[in-house]
């Protein structure tokens, strides 16, 4: 009895994801597919090289390629790229916050996750107050936090009082106390001598 044939794609190696980036590249940019000569330019190999990697791309079910057209090469539905992932936005250009600049559009991605996720042992907490909106932290927004016990002056901390209360503000010791500060002139910094530090902010999501 004949088996039947796996359905399952087979994942591309790094070069060849290399390659297939730079056939979706292509074709976003001129509205047609590179030639196999035009292939090899853009990852720096010959034509036969990348014809090799094309016919290897095909046989795992991601390209699709016709031998009547230089330009017929089709990105199959099975193809997944890590820069399209939901976690990654476009980065499209910078803009002063200060000095006028000339505004550059690019073609990267910032990735969420890489920026958030990749760190062990963090959470989130959604802020509850306007005692931090001078350090761009509103009410409403998520605070990405590392969870540790120890924090540097200056820090902006998850801080849990002896009466049991958290707390969002920036750290820092004076002496033999500690001083909790919000980074709001209408609220007061709260002093103490002790604080159970759950965690430092390293990041801030906000919801428009």
């Amino acid at each position: 009895m004949a088996r039947r044939k796996s359905s399952k794609v087979r994942l591309p190696t790094a070069r060849q994801l290399e390659i297939l980036t730079a056939i979706r590249n292509y074709q976003r940019s001129f509205g047609c597919s590179p030639t196999m000569e035009e292939i090899g330019d853009l990852a720096g190999v010959t034509k036969v090289t990348a014809f090799e990697h094309v016919r290897a791309l095909v046989a795992k079910g991601l390209l699709r390629h016709s031998k009547h057209s230089t330009r017929s090469l089709e990105i199959t539905a099975s193809a997944v790229f890590p820069d399209e992932r939901p976690t990654c936005l476009p980065l499209v250009g910078r803009i002063a916050a200060g000095a006028p600049i000339e505004a550059i559009e690019d073609h990267e991605t910032i990735d969420l996750e890489a920026l958030f996720c990749q760190r062990k042992n963090t959470f989130v907490l959604q802020v509850n107050g306007e005692s931090m909106i001078d350090e761009q932290i509103r009410d409403g927004d998520y605070v990405v936090v590392e969870r540790r016990e120890t924090a540097r002056d200056g820090e902006t901390v998850v801080a849990v009082l002896d009466d049991g209360e958290a707390t969002l503000k920036k750290f820092y010791r004076e002496g033999r106390r500690i001083r909790l500060q919000p980074a709001n002139p209408n609220f007061e910094p709260i002093y103490v001598d002790r604080v159970s530090i759950q965690g430092v902010v390293v990041g801030v999501l906000r919801h428009c």
